[in-house]
């Protein structure tokens, strides 16, 4: 029991230590990029991952709406009688 007590302060006191290393800022670059007026969509700036995100998004949502769509249209549809 008392293992867990003396381990578990030294462990958060080096979780949250100011010695780690620090991390660099990227907020600023990225405003600039995304800020810049070159005429491009905010979903389109970020280059290629973006722009292959937002189709393969716009793909899913038009397939799903279509696949329920289709199906609520079978659904409505009286049954056949055997």
């Amino acid at each position: 029991m008392d293992y867990w007590n003396h381990k578990v302060p030294l462990l958060a006191s080096r979780a949250f230590s100011s010695s780690a290393r620090q991390l660099r800022n990227k907020v600023p670059e990225a405003q600039k990029l995304f800020q810049a007026d070159n005429g491009l969509p905010v979903h389109i700036k970020g280059g290629t991952g973006d722009v292959l995100l937002y189709r393969a998004t716009m793909t899913l949502t038009i397939g799903g709406t279509c696949y329920s769509v289709y199906w609520l249209l079978v659904a409505s549809m009286p049954q056949k009688k055997a």
